[in-house]
């Protein structure tokens, strides 16, 4: 069975408070319902997580819980302090490092995007794919042994979404 990544920026966020520190921005109503749509979204396609690598800011945080419960079965959830607005070079040796089969990915702009477009050895068409707006998701499927055999542009996509396609 090969390797599956599911590669998500967190959902929109809340700018409400400009005093807050960025890494404490929760998502907005609208965040909220993207996620929990993505999270739907991905039970329906039997995209399945047994592990989650989320960075520890809040609005990424936020966005796994509201994906959650559907997704039941991701019980091991890590929040690596790496992850936190990690580019893609980053983001590719915390991946090396999961022991699930199928994992969950939750990062950030630009360095989410930076890694998705590496990922792939053909990227999904489309304008929305290369911004990577908030909620983006990219699914990849991978031949390799383990996830540190896993090579930029081996990639197979599976699927790719934005929370609007979702409305």
């Amino acid at each position: 069975m090969p390797l599956r990544l599911i590669l998500t920026r967190h959902a929109k966020s809340s700018w409400d408070n400009p005093d807050l520190p960025d890494q404490a921005r929760p998502l907005n109503a609208r965040g909220k319902r993207a996620a929990q749509a993505l999270g739907d979204w991905l039970a329906s396609r039997r995209y399945m997580p047994d592990q989650v690598l989320c960075s520890p800011a809040t609005r990424t945080r936020e966005t796994w819980a509201w994906m959650a419960p559907a997704l039941p079965q991701a019980t091991d959830a890590r929040y690596p302090d790496a992850l936190y607005q990690a580019d893609s070079d980053s983001l590719l040796t915390s991946l090396r490092q999961a022991t699930g089969r199928t994992v969950l990915m939750l990062g950030h702009n630009p360095g989410i995007a930076a890694f998705a477009a590496t990922l792939p050895a053909t990227p999904p068409l489309g304008p929305n794919f290369a911004h990577y707006p908030t909620g983006a998701t990219l699914v990849l499927a991978f031949d390799a042994p383990g996830w540190g055999d896993v090579q930029p542009g081996t990639g197979r996509v599976l699927d790719f979404i934005v929370p609007r396609e979702l409305e």
